[in-house]
């Protein structure tokens, strides 16, 4: 369940008659549990609560129903119960049907309410869910009952109005629910002047079938859209003459409105009987976004991006600095009102903008420091000098757009009623601006600097008003012209191979000119190659959060080649971390964040997760393409081993149509049952088979043995299929292959060597990668790399830290996945000379971790290396190999992975000289300089 699901659900039970059996199982099932689950609750089978009326559900939650008025009392006894602890109980809950009380027992969080107001909280339980929530969430529950509601509405005005689903109504029908948002929310802050003003007088004067409410709705709007000198001759109701005059855009154009039916009119009532203070815009802007997308609404409710997600990006784009210049102006009048100028003309443009959060969350963030200088100037309550219009986006989505600019308008008036007082807040807010700052359209295919540009000049797309014409973008008078421009934002991620075409025209028309491998790059890639673009044309700095891919594997040197041929380098990064949202037990996407700049600020800053996932900042002199410190160098494929190590290939690819292919019983039913000699069969192992443990088998057949083994009548059937599947393949390589039935038709082994085998995929959840030894006889498959008859000193290489993180970096990855290379991963890997002497000790040390493993045998790779539950033993074995390793490099341990990768970074680079490239630079290969 997705948390508006959840908030549903949970509204539900607390309007429903308390029942004290059911509660308990009813509350669990609001969650997420399913009926089977909750039967053996009920039958007690897995119930471990102590308590007469208590339902435990382990590692989850301790619940007792109290007696009237002793549910304080309850909560205490559920605290001090033996099974609360002996089950790991997360959480505890006591409720009377009147009131409610519990407690997050790991950090003593409470909340305590009346039994009513449980959807309120509801997203203080979400980890029961097991959706891990950030404080804003919890404090924040309202934002996702407004969402809740306001999708109900938009189905439900939708299955009354089918025609306003269509593409010519979309548009109007996602401008109706952005006005009113804007309705609930003027409403409850006073900014229509008494309580109840909008929903009390729908509910007042529509008729309570709801056959003219569209009717009332349409008038209230028409009298937001007349100014108040034009009242007198414009006819308006007595009633809905009480509003304000708002327009900006919003009440302008067509005031046509859906029809509503009983239920449609419940449901906006109901909405607006919600506490419309409470909203959020950092918040809420992104989990409405989904209602107006058919195919995103059933993921509802998760497209919250965190507040300190957003600040990793902003704080050292500008924020930092700009603090930092606060603290150093103390309280020097002067140097505060010059700071104060300097705020009043920063742009901030994202031009990915979604419904605005990071737009929001940086004119915030601007608002506070400002009220800070006018603190320390002793003039407390000025007004502010930030224009709204210095905050611009671009958005695809036109109800994003609306929803953008209606967000920020909220900020503005949030962000005036806690620094000026309401009564100035509401003196200054209305009527609206008509100026547009949120651009509907391509950002890939629009000029930055005609939407974002430097000057008072260059806007050259024109519109009447805020929200009327959202594929227009208004013109703005400048009045900061020379100011700076700061661009950040969220892009879309899409994968070389999820692309549309039109998607791939984008990237096509941005970096035909630099890079002929633009097929290969993320559609984020786009971004940054505008972003340089804009940069290399006019002084800014821009960051985005990109999945980690664009800085791994063989992204790097088309993308960054192109990004650092502009003149612009990266300015500061965050390395890997997990960009979740609110989906259940959703890990998130790994993303970097990466800052790009043609005025390189100094020293850069490079910001890493350590152990225990804290932010830790080092400053350095440069960061290159892989977010690494160190010299620019793009790790170039190799076709040998650079430090002279064993060559590494794919093991043997059948092409056989399944003929050469057996389970384990087929193996043994050809032996035992049709007289197949068992020299023809071996074992078959792929990335599946070595992790996982299961069995296969091949059949393998040495050109001198195919006529002994076609005596085979069983065998002989196999060939028959093989040359029958290769026959009918168009390739011609193929149709060759076909007379020789007996064999894979890629052949990298004889059959008599020792292998070191290693995955091609793998999981990124384990500390080291998987690789084994296989003895003589054992065939690999085209899933694996092998290496034939290498000294067992190479395992020791394959196994340890440096070498997984050192792959994790320049092979990239395939989703969550390692994809590991042996031309990109193995063959550069730079390694030291190593004496007799180190070889044997890695030797030792490869020997160890393989009898580590023999000790738990049947225990699969997969069960050793699961995370959490790797064997001590185990463990202490690649430890010791990893001090062994890292000895011979620096004479130490590596205190993290930052220090293992400038390392080898720095060894490459040395290792490399004559064969790597740098970015935007030509490739010197063999002597010869050449593109």
């Amino acid at each position: 369940m997705n948390p508006v699901e959840i908030e549903q659900a949970v509204s539900l039970l607390a309007e429903q008659p308390f029942d004290p059996a059911e509660f308990a199982y009813a509350f669990l099932a609001a969650f997420g549990n399913k009926e089977t689950t909750l039967k053996r609750l009920r039958k007690g089978g897995t119930n471990a609560s102590d308590l007469p009326a208590g339902v435990l559900q382990r590692n989850n939650i301790h619940i007792a129903t109290a007696a009237p008025d002793q549910v304080t009392a309850t909560l205490a006894a559920l605290r001090a119960s033996p099974a609360t602890t002996r089950a790991k109980a997360k959480f505890i809950l006591a409720t009377d049907g009147d009131t409610l009380e519990a407690e997050e027992l790991a950090g003593g969080e409470t909340i305590a309410c009346a039994f009513t107001d449980l959807p309120n909280h509801f997203g203080f339980f979400l980890p029961l869910a097991g959706i891990s929530t950030a404080p804003q969430i919890r404090e924040s529950s309202f934002d996702i009952r407004a969402t809740s509601r306001l999708n109900r509405l938009y189905v439900e005005l939708l299955k009354d109005n089918p025609d306003w689903g269509h593409a010519a109504q979309r548009h109007a029908m996602n401008h109706f629910m952005a006005r009113l948002i804007f309705c609930f929310f003027a409403e409850d802050t006073g900014i229509f002047h008494g309580q109840r003003r909008f929903t009390g007088t729908i509910e007042q004067m529509s008729a309570r079938d709801a056959s003219d409410t569209h009717q009332v709705l349409g008038d209230i709007f028409c009298a937001m859209n007349t100014p108040l000198q034009e009242r007198t001759r414009s006819g308006l109701r007595p009633w809905a003459d009480a509003f304000p005059y708002v327009n900006g855009g919003l009440f302008s154009g067509s005031l046509a409105v859906p029809r509503f039916s009983r239920i449609a009119r419940s449901y906006l009532l109901h909405i607006g009987s919600l506490d419309w203070t409470r909203i959020n815009p950092d918040i809420f802007g992104s989990m409405v976004q989904a209602i107006a997308d058919d195919g995103e609404r059933g993921q509802l409710g998760m497209h919250y991006t965190s507040v300190p997600n957003i600040l990793k990006v902003l704080n050292p784009l500008f924020l930092d600095e700009l603090r930092a210049k606060l603290d150093e102006a103390g309280d020097n009048p002067r140097t505060l009102l010059n700071l104060k100028k300097r705020i009043a003309r920063i742009r901030v443009f994202d031009p990915a903008c979604g419904s605005g959060n990071f737009l929001v969350i940086a004119y915030k963030q601007l608002r506070e420091i400002e009220h800070a200088i006018h603190e320390r100037r002793g003039e407390a309550g000025r007004k502010s000098s930030i224009p709204l219009t210095n905050f611009r986006g671009i958005e695809l989505a036109d109800f994003s757009a609306e929803i953008a600019r209606l967000a920020l308008v909220i900020a503005q008036y949030q962000c005036d009623e806690r620094y000026l007082g309401q009564q100035e807040a509401l003196m200054v807010f209305l009527p609206l601006s008509s100026q547009n700052w949120i651009t509907c359209g391509n950002a890939l295919r629009l000029d930055w600097l005609g939407i974002c540009p430097p000057t008072g000049s260059g806007v050259r797309l024109t519109a009447d008003d805020l929200f009327a014409t959202p594929l227009d973008q208004a013109q703005i008078d400048f009045e900061n012209e020379g100011g700076e421009t700061f661009i950040c934002g969220n892009p879309p991620y899409k994968g070389s191979q999820g692309q549309t075409g039109e998607q791939k025209a984008d990237l096509q028309a941005i970096f035909e000119s630099y890079t002929k491998g633009w097929k290969s790059l993320d559609y984020v890639a786009g971004w940054f190659m505008k972003a340089a673009d804009y940069c290399n044309r006019t002084p800014a700095v821009a960051a985005f959060v990109s999945t980690n891919s664009v800085c791994q594997g063989r992204q790097v040197a088309p993308l960054w080649s192109a990004v650092f041929s502009t003149g612009c380098q990266i300015d500061f990064a965050h390395t890997s971390f997990k960009w979740a949202n609110l989906a259940a037990h959703n890990a998130g996407v790994t993303v970097a964040i990466i800052g790009i700049s043609t005025q390189l600020r100094s020293p850069c800053r490079l910001f890493t997760l350590d152990e225990d996932g804290q932010t830790t900042e080092r400053q350095c002199e440069h960061i290159n393409a892989y977010l690494v410190a160190g010299a620019d160098v793009v790790v170039e494929a190799q076709s040998e081993p650079m430090s002279g190590l064993n060559s590494m290939n794919f093991g043997s690819m059948p092409n056989d149509g399944g003929g050469l292919l057996l389970t384990a019983q087929e193996a043994n039913d050809a032996i035992q049952k049709h007289g197949v000699d068992g020299q023809y069969i071996r074992r078959f192992v792929g990335s599946e088979e070595f992790i996982q443990g299961k069995e296969r088998r091949c059949i393998w057949v040495s050109q001198s043995s195919s006529a002994a083994a076609r005596k085979s009548d069983w065998l002989a059937k196999r060939f028959d299929a093989v040359y029958l599947q290769r026959m009918a393949s168009s390739r011609p390589t193929t149709k060759e292959l076909a007379h020789v039935p007996y064999r894979f038709g890629e052949v990298r082994q004889t059959g008599a060597e020792a292998v070191l085998i290693v995955p091609i995929h793998s999981s990124e959840l384990r500390a080291y990668l998987p690789v084994g030894l296989l003895p003589p006889g054992d065939i690999v498959s085209n899933a694996v790399y092998g290496l034939f008859d290498a000294p067992l000193w190479n395992l020791a290489l394959i196994a340890s830290r440096l070498h997984l993180v050192w792959i994790a970096t320049v092979c990239g990855k395939l989703k969550t996945d390692f994809r590991y290379s042996n031309t990109l991963g193995w063959n550069t890997f730079p390694l030291p000379p190593l004496t007799e002497k180190n070889k044997a000790d890695l030797t030792a040390c490869a020997e160890g971790i393989l009898l580590a493993r023999e000790e738990h045998f049947p225990a699969t790779i997969a069960e050793l290396y699961a995370p959490g539950a790797m064997p001590a033993n185990l463990r202490a074995a690649h430890e010791r190999n990893d001090e062994v390793l890292e000895r011979i490099y620096i004479g130490r341990r590596f205190k993290n992975d930052t220090e293992r990768l400038e390392k080898l970074f720095a060894l490459y680079t040395e290792m490399a000289a004559g064969v790597g490239r740098m970015p935007g630079k030509p490739t010197q290969k063999k002597g010869a300089w050449h593109e």
